[in-house]
């Protein structure tokens, strides 16, 4: 697997970005959110503007890209201060199964390793079957958390951690 980091100046980039995230976010969250309310997250997080937003606060986006360059998925993560925020961690459907989700954590750990941390902490939807996938990868749940994002909505929660032995 290849990952090829977002530039902050890219637009194209930037609007393939959000075209990707937005049709993995749809076919994914759609039936656990129901549309409006998924319409109302992409915007708010994976808009253009949004993803811009988050390059300019410290985020560091990555296309996850197969060996002939495919573009099969992406992440995002941001330093925090003792741990990474994994805060995007998608592949497309037809991608999944397929042992991409280990390599794009060892992707993060390294960067985690390299940033001198050693946790990943992230938050997953409760009725995402994805609770799966992280169990398996060796996050452990640490709390439950719901969050106001507007209008009415709430991202009801889990919070994993991730850390990394040595």
């Amino acid at each position: 697997m290849n990952y090829v980091k977002l530039n902050p100046e890219d637009k194209t980039g930037i609007k393939e970005m959000s075209d990707l995230a937005s049709s993995i976010v749809r076919e994914h969250y759609d039936p656990i959110l129901g549309a409006e309310q998924n319409d109302y997250m992409i915007n708010k997080f994976q808009s253009p503007p949004a993803i811009i937003g988050q390059l300019e606060n410290g985020y560091q986006y990555y296309f996850v890209c197969d060996d002939a360059n495919n573009r099969v998925g992406f992440l995002a993560f941001y330093l925090c201060r003792d741990y990474i925020y994994l805060s995007k961690f998608y592949l497309r459907k037809d991608q999944r199964k397929k042992g991409i989700s280990k390599d794009m954590l060892n992707f993060v750990i390294k960067k985690t390793k390299e940033a001198g941390f050693s946790s990943i902490v992230l938050n997953v939807n409760k009725y995402n079957s994805a609770v799966n996938v992280y169990e398996k990868l060796g996050f452990i749940k640490i709390r439950e958390e719901k969050n106001d994002i507007g209008s009415g909505y709430y991202m009801d929660d889990y919070v994993y951690q991730y850390t990394i032995e040595e």
